[in-house]
């Protein structure tokens, strides 16, 4: 049913916490995994315009992240591959999935697009809308 699984992962807890689904579902499918992280591309001011955004700009700190994400997924016997783009995290995660022949996105959700606001700005919210395959949220 699920035989490709994309995850994307960045530094938050949700995310952290949306592993032990993306473990589960991979293990009962029996599917391939493929975890992802996105370096953000800067505004027109030259800076990410968040904290997590600047952070998750270093190149090194993806290396980092993605490693220390399949090493996880290595110790519940899943192997994982790791991928690394550049770009507006919702539309490269859409794009992705679409390039792999995804038939499941997973993500954790920060729940900030509870409000109008957040709603615009949401990349959980952007992948729901364009994405080309299922998406299962963890909150």
């Amino acid at each position: 049913m699920f035989k490709k699984v994309l995850f994307p992962v960045d530094q938050s807890r949700e995310s952290r916490e949306a592993a032990d689904t993306v473990a589960n579902i991979v293990k009962t499918y029996n599917s391939r995994l493929i975890i992802l992280s996105v370096v953000e591309t800067v505004d027109d001011d030259g800076e990410p315009s968040t904290a997590t955004e600047r952070t998750m700009s270093s190149p090194e700190a993806i290396a980092q992240l993605l490693e220390s994400a399949k090493t996880a997924f290595h110790n519940h016997g899943i192997e994982a591959e790791v991928l690394e783009r550049e770009g507006k995290p919702a539309f490269v995660i859409c794009d992705v999935a679409d390039e792999i022949g995804a038939n499941l996105i997973i993500m954790g959700c920060r729940g900030l697009g509870l409000t109008e606001e957040g709603m615009a700005d949401s990349v959980t919210n952007r992948v729901i809308n364009l994405s080309p395959c299922p998406v299962l949220i963890v909150p």
